[in-house]
């Protein structure tokens, strides 16, 4: 580049000179050494510079051409045409041009032709290196894109997304965009997650055939799109809650009597050793008892002698026998799964409403191969169906009851709890003094919360002197702000809160309220113990032209159904057990 600037100023003095005088003879004639006196010993560094770039270039020239196919360029910066190149003798060389022509039509150095040394020096460089394989060769390619499509992937790693309907308990349902290998508990914290629901692991995705009158709960480990694929077009998922889809992990005894349960060897009977059986794949338990069982292809019952064993369920032909020869297989567990009926008297005639089902995969609509069974109280269809599962899955039941509990266990101490805000969450607290305390004596809260009426009463009494209503005023706020409550249904009628009741799961404390159809004014509190239903009135009660709500005709007095819940969820009074879980229904 130093250069640059002598060549340059050589070609203005060049131009400023009469095309006539100049010498075309070659650098030693004494004419132009005259002319170029004063600026000597710039034209010498000028042809030095001009001969080097021509040698420079002409090697460059003859070296491209020899090596491919790319087009040289002449000394004045144009580009050849395009000619074939002749296999005869080389081409002659152009007479030497004089130093002041190649002055004049000299040009600054091209940039291609150097582009063309760098890329030739770089890629002997590279040939010299060691092969490196390349880790992504589909991006190298020229006709594939620089984005990895779906298709370009294996099998194995092209992730499959699928789009599932589900519905809520009230009819409302979403569409949600999930992958193939997604498991029903996942699409269950998903749905959790959507809908801001509270997540105690009690969700379930439930299996629901309205055309055969059949329903179950997937486990957690099953694949949603792998279930679906075995569901009629009339069938759906339905987002629900179960709280004793793993009780019997917790209180085996309550869901085995101890009549219907058998073993091959000698068991001590406590609750572990009952569960080690069951999970125990060595081990052959066996759950025994009379069933009314459908006849296939007929409207008739029969009651026989039944026996489920890890191999199948068996019916005795004669009598109680469970000898080898008097045992009929009904059905296998391996490719089945059991449901329970809907409404199996109006549908199949069934002697009872206790009612299960044992349908093979393969089954989509069809009835004839259903095989269906009917038991004689809630407990003993509740022991048949959790034996089945138990066999069936064995330990993948005890893994999807313990992964939340282990996840719980990992939480950091300063995240918050997830749980049910009706379980173990609520205490009596006393805020009389300067700092609160925990009221840990049941009488003590009772009397606490007769305080805390009083004082509400009070206070509402105090305002309507005052003229103006109490925000606290029995007639408006006290009358219906229970109906904001998620354990609050309305207007339903007792089947159906029985019906809501098995279907969020028969365990102790589970309860709703619902308004009364025999008194306007009451309200319903029906309530789940020992896997039976009980249903108690709450009647409105008056007090210094006050109306409260009383479960025990007056003796304990509750302003709004929302107090009266909190105390009996701390103290069980007159009830048979706490109020621990509220069935709910979430809108999807």
């Amino acid at each position: 580049m130093q250069a640059a600037g002598p060549l340059f100023r050589s070609k203005d003095k060049v131009k400023q000179t009469p095309r006539s005088q100049q010498d075309p003879a070659g650098p030693g004639l004494p004419a132009q050494s005259d002319r170029l006196a004063n600026h000597q010993e710039d034209d010498v560094d000028l042809e030095a510079l001009v001969n080097d770039m021509n040698a420079s270039l002409e090697s460059l020239y003859s070296a491209c051409s020899m090596q491919s196919d790319t087009v040289p360029l002449l000394q004045n910066g144009q580009h050849a045409r395009s000619q074939p190149r002749a296999s005869g003798p080389p081409r002659s060389v152009q007479p030497q041009v004089s130093p002041r022509q190649r002055v004049q039509r000299s040009q600054p150095v091209h940039i291609l032709a150097v582009r063309r040394l760098q890329e030739e020096d770089q890629q002997f460089r590279t040939s010299s290196l060691p092969a490196i394989p390349n880790p992504f060769p589909e991006l190298c390619g020229p006709g594939s894109p620089p984005v990895l499509t779906p298709g370009s992937l294996p099998p194995s790693q092209a992730a499959a997304k699928q789009d599932v309907k589900v519905f809520s308990e009230d009819g409302t349902s979403k569409v949600v965009e999930i992958l193939a290998d997604m498991t029903a508990r996942d699409l269950c914290q998903l749905l959790v997650y959507k809908s801001h629901c509270v997540d105690d692991n009690s969700w379930t995705l439930v299996e629901h055939h309205p055309h055969l009158g059949l329903e179950r709960c997937l486990e957690d480990h099953e694949l949603v799109v792998q279930v679906e694929s075995t569901m009629a077009s009339e069938s759906k998922f339905l987002f629900r809650k179960n709280y004793a889809k793993y009780e019997f992990f917790k209180n085996p005894m309550n869901f085995f009597p101890e009549q219907m349960v058998t073993w091959c060897q000698q068991s001590n009977g406590s609750q572990t050793q009952l569960l080690q059986n069951f999970l125990n794949s060595s081990s052959c338990p066996e759950i025994q008892g009379f069933l009314h069982v459908k006849e296939l292809g007929k409207k008739s019952w029969k009651k026989l002698y039944v026996c489920l064993r890890r191999s199948g369920l068996y019916c005795s032909t004669k009598g109680t026998s469970k000898e080898p020869r008097h045992l009929q297989l009904l059905a296998d567990l391996e490719d089945s799964n059991i449901f329970s009926l809907i409404a199996g008297r109006k549908q199949y005639n069934a002697p009872t409403d206790h009612g299960l089902c044992i349908k093979p995969n393969k089954v989509r609509n069809e009835t004839k191969e259903l095989r269906l069974l009917c038991a004689e109280d809630e407990q003993t269809r509740t022991c048949w169906m959790t034996a089945f599962r138990l066999l069936k899955y064995g330990m993948l039941l005890y893994q999807n009851y313990r992964i939340p509990q282990q996840r719980k266990a990992l939480l950091s101490p300063f995240s918050t709890p997830v749980r049910s805000v009706s379980e173990n969450s609520l205490v009596a607290m006393d805020f009389s003094g300067q700092t609160g305390r925990v009221i840990e004596n049941p009488a003590e809260a009772q009397s606490a919360a007769l305080e805390e009426g009083h004082a509400w009463r009070k206070r509402s009494t105090r305002m309507n002197i005052l003229g103006s209503q109490s925000p606290l005023h029995p007639s408006t706020l006290s009358t219906v702000i229970h109906r904001t409550q998620h354990w609050f249904h309305g207007r339903i009628s007792r089947e159906e809160s029985h019906r809501i009741i098995k279907q969020q799961g028969l365990v102790d404390g589970l309860f709703l309220l619902r308004d009364s159809q025999s008194n306007p004014k009451a309200f319903v509190l029906t309530l789940c113990h020992h896997q039976k239903i009980k249903n108690f009135q709450i009647l409105p009660c008056e007090d210094d032209g006050q109306t409260f709500f009383s479960l025990d005709d007056g003796n304990t007095k509750f302003s709004d159904l929302i107090q009266l819940v909190d105390f009996y969820q701390l103290n069980k009074g007159v009830l048979p057990c706490k109020l621990k879980h509220h069935c709910i229904r979430v809108a999807l």
